[in-house]
């Protein structure tokens, strides 16, 4: 059985739980989000690993890269990522992080882009399992009618990096 090595990361939108699996981010996800349990079985259950605490440099430069993000001085992160999730959801979340910095898509620009405009939905779901928020940009993607609709880490917390984002864009 693999360890997931996690960390809390305390910031100030929120508190973000960062786990490694090998060397890459497998979570960078909201501490106290409702679905905290279930993302963490399905990461444990597809690296066949369970969450242990511990350190690692992977970690040590996500920190860093979210740092500067949060700083408004980084527009994409390079740290590696491992996902889990199903091929659908990896389609998403792969579609998910060429949302440009400081722009918003909607759920339906997004199922569009997924190739089914039908697919809303399972859009919106799939962006809802995504385990590496703020790396896979799912806080970028808004309501049909402009309205902010959910985020792992609350709508205010979707506000502000929005806002962020959009301050701190290149034009």
């Amino acid at each position: 059985m693999n360890n997931i090595l996690v960390q809390n990361y305390k910031t100030s939108y929120g508190e973000l739980l960062l786990g490694v699996i090998g060397d890459k981010i497998c979570l960078c996800d909201w501490r106290y989000r409702k679905a905290r349990t279930a993302i963490d079985q399905r990461l444990c259950r597809h690296f066949n690993a369970k969450i242990v605490s511990g350190e690692h440099l992977v970690i040590t430069e996500t920190v860093k890269q979210l740092d500067e993000y949060f700083a408004g001085r980084r527009h994409n992160f390079t740290v590696p990522t491992a996902l889990a999730g199903t091929s659908f959801q990896q389609t998403v979340w792969q579609h998910l992080q060429s949302t440009p910095y400081g722009k918003t898509i909607t759920y339906q620009n997004l199922a569009e882009t997924v190739g089914n405009a039908k697919a809303v939905r399972a859009v919106a779901n799939a962006s809802g399992a995504n385990a590496l928020s703020i790396l896979i940009p799912c806080h970028r993607v808004i309501g049909s009618d402009g309205q902010l609709t959910g985020y792992a880490g609350g709508i205010v917390a979707k506000q502000t990096l929005i806002s962020l984002e959009q301050a701190n864009r290149s034009t």
